[in-house]
């Protein structure tokens, strides 16, 4: 089928392919298949699509805390409330975790989600353990803790309901201004510097948003929920991630003047990145939404990631180079010195940590 010529699937990223091929898995044929779900979108007397239903899983996993030694990353600690994510973010580097469970990275990534509702249990329990020593644990670095079915779990809220009884900090990156539904526990984390948000916002076109990221919040939201944090004295920082290449590249200056004006701390950037299965998936989006530059889009992704559609080496993943990546560079720097926004500098306090009790047990202290 040539995507071009096809309709796009409304309301979700991916537009069909990708069944994971990197672990010997056998090719599916029913059971959440993305060529099934492409079957099912007109029904054979050519009805109209069969809207993809979001489908929750709960697990139960025997830990929640995955550490790291990564060099690319200023964290070693992190929770994923789920797996998968609903908003759908077409670019999302997440999207290829799905295939270790024999799950499309494509539309399953977006429809077939995990949820940990025992997430908060297990954090207290191991917060508890004598051996343990504090650092903020960072939230959202894999799937988005504000996602839609936030909303219905609230396991992201119980979580930070144990970091703030334990005063242990915590880093939160999301897409979402459902972040706000925390906001009285963010605020008397704040006060304590146990905390630090992070809104991602890739450009200030909804139309484009709709199309890249077609279940997040609204770009105009996300500038109202940065707003609304820094009012209530939560330190803030702005994440202008990804930048896509002849996409999302001309909102650049824009953005950060706008997060400034409304008194956020910091901004970053981080470039688009395609590991595994994202580049496919990534391509035929721009197929069925930019055709008539996907070469142009693609052509400078190659020339900042050294001819290839993705570097996944340390030290380099994070960091392009070539002259696409210095104008970039240079650029955002041009930007940030204008407002008056420097990199984030949080310096959370890790010395009032003291382990939750457990097992009913009353606190000493």
């Amino acid at each position: 089928m040539d995507r071009r010529l096809a309709p796009a699937i409304s309301g979700r990223g991916a537009q069909g392919a990708e069944v994971p091929t990197r672990f010997g898995l056998a090719t599916r044929e029913e059971d959440g298949d993305w060529r099934d779900y492409m079957e099912q979108l007109t029904d054979l007397e050519g009805g109209p699509p069969v809207k993809l239903r979001t489908t929750v899983t709960e697990e139960h996993p025997k830990t929640i805390v995955s550490f790291n030694q990564s060099p690319d990353v200023p964290f070693d600690r992190s929770v994923n409330a789920y797996r998968g994510c609903e908003h759908g973010c077409v670019y999302c580097f997440a999207r290829p975790t799905h295939a270790y469970h024999d799950l499309s990275p494509g539309l399953d990534f977006e429809t077939r989600l995990f949820a940990k509702p025992n997430a908060a249990d297990l954090l207290r329990a191991t917060l508890a353990k004598p051996q343990y020593r504090p650092k903020p644990i960072s939230m959202g670095t894999n799937t988005d803790p504000y996602q839609p079915i936030e909303a219905r779990y609230r396991i992201t809220r119980s979580v930070l309901d144990v970091c703030l009884d334990a005063r242990h900090p915590v880093t939160i990156t999301t897409k979402s201004d459902r972040v706000l539904a925390d906001l009285d526990l963010l605020a008397e984390m704040a006060e304590r510097r146990l905390v630090a948000v992070a809104i991602s916002v890739t450009t200030l076109d909804p139309k484009l948003s709709g199309k890249l990221e077609p279940r997040a919040a609204a770009p105009a939201k996300r500038l109202r929920a940065l707003q609304k944090l820094v009012d209530a004295g939560v330190p803030t920082h702005c994440s202008v991630s990804p930048i896509i290449p002849a996409i999302t590249d001309e909102f650049m200056e824009e953005i950060v003047q706008r997060v400034a004006a409304i008194g956020v701390g910091s901004v970053g950037w981080i470039p688009l990145r395609l590991p595994h299965e994202v580049a496919p998936l990534f391509r035929e989006w721009l197929s069925v939404h930019f055709p008539e530059r996907g070469d142009k889009v693609m052509g400078i992704v190659r020339s900042i990631r050294g001819g290839k559609d993705n570097d996944p080496d340390f030290h380099t993943r994070m960091r392009p180079s070539g002259v696409w990546a210095d104008l970039f560079r240079a650029r955002f720097r041009v930007a940030c010195k204008r407002a008056g926004l420097g990199k984030a500098k949080f310096e959370l306090d890790c010395t009032q940590f003291r382990p939750p009790a457990v097992g009913g047990q009353l606190r000493l202290l």
